[in-house]
């Protein structure tokens, strides 16, 4: 397995990714969109997630194919974020067609980021904007760091932010991971210089300092972020995609195996106070020949998703009312 070209979710061929965000707000949106609807499944193991239509992936359910999946900061505010993107697609005459009606499918899921020290004095919620403006601003190419809905999102110890990995298999399958990083966890080992990820890291791409060499870590769990705030203003979501052909079930199984990406890079993972979630995409470029293609699927997406973590925090940068410093910020001798 190798990155894609550009180590993003958009090596995955016809997909696109929007980013948009206001700086005051200090929260924004993520879109996922294709050239055309695509298979989809969710995945959720936090204990307070935020969600909108993901009912309609569970594998018994009628709905084959959605036309995008939303990752949006603002806490429930955030979910309205789906709103601008099912308008944006009803712009374009896409989305499921019942008779005369065109009825755009567009699951999301939200971090809570409300307290990142953003500007919260609005009264008429700016998400529907904020998710329109993504959608239309959706390119071939993905953006990591302070954007989109990584804009706001924090760890235990430092900045979060929005990141993306990829990986191509042996057989021409491609895998990528979409991640917004906010999770209640630590991303980086005491002394926040080595991500929990080194392990899996690939050409320096979060820094190149390799695993922590000191044994006994994990028993701490300081959080600077729960100094400043409170409890329950957490959640990682993320999107794994691949351009394999995959069922919901088979989506829903990439989903399920591509949570030890959080678990491997955020410690700890899938709290009570966390939302973590995956949703996983399938575009239908590429047939699997046997049982351990999918099972390569899972685990390729579950690399990608911690490369993804440590990379949107490796990424974020600082900016006015922070409440935590970023990593660059931490190890500006690194």
């Amino acid at each position: 397995m190798i990155p894609g070209p550009q180590n993003a979710i958009t090596d995955v061929p016809g997909l696109r990714v929007g980013n948009a965000q206001d700086d005051s707000l200090k929260s924004g949106v993520t879109v996922l969109t294709a050239d055309a609807p695509f298979t989809a499944s969710v995945a959720v193991m936090g204990g307070a997630p935020g969600t909108r239509e993901t009912d309609l992936l569970a594998p018994d359910k009628s709905v084959a194919k959605v036309d995008a999946l939303v990752l949006s900061g603002g806490s429930a505010y955030g979910l309205d974020a789906c709103s601008g993107v099912v308008a944006g697609l009803r712009a374009q005459g896409r989305g499921f067609k019942v008779g005369k009606a065109i009825i755009p499918l567009v699951p999301g899921a939200i971090i809570f980021d409300l307290l990142s020290g953003g500007d919260q004095s609005w009264s008429d919620t700016p998400y529907p904007a904020l998710g329109r403006a993504a959608f239309d601003a959706a390119t071939d190419r993905t953006d990591i760091g302070t954007v989109g809905a990584g804009t706001g999102a924090m760890t235990a110890m430092m900045k979060g932010g929005l990141g993306t990995a990829s990986l191509t298999l042996d057989n021409g399958i491609i895998v990528g991971a979409l991640v917004a990083a906010n999770p209640m966890g630590s991303v980086t080992t005491p002394g926040d210089k080595h991500f929990w990820a080194a392990p899996f890291e690939i050409d320096g791409e979060f820094g190149g300092l390799g695993p922590d060499a000191n044994a006994g870590l994990g028993r701490s769990l300081d959080s600077r972020k729960l100094t400043a705030m409170i409890e329950r203003t957490n959640t990682t979501i993320a999107i794994i995609a691949t351009n394999a052909t995959l069922d919901k079930a088979q989506c829903q199984r990439v989903a399920w195996a591509a949570h030890d990406g959080i678990g491997r890079a955020c410690v700890p993972a899938h709290s009570p106070g966390d939302g973590d979630l995956v949703f996983a995409a399938a575009t239908g470029d590429i047939a699997l020949t046997n049982e351990r293609d999918l099972a390569l699927i899972g685990h390729a997406g579950a690399l990608c998703l911690s490369r993804a973590i440590a990379r949107g925090v490796h990424a974020a940068t600082p900016a006015p009312n922070d409440l935590l410093p970023t990593w660059s910020m931490l190890n500006a001798d690194a």
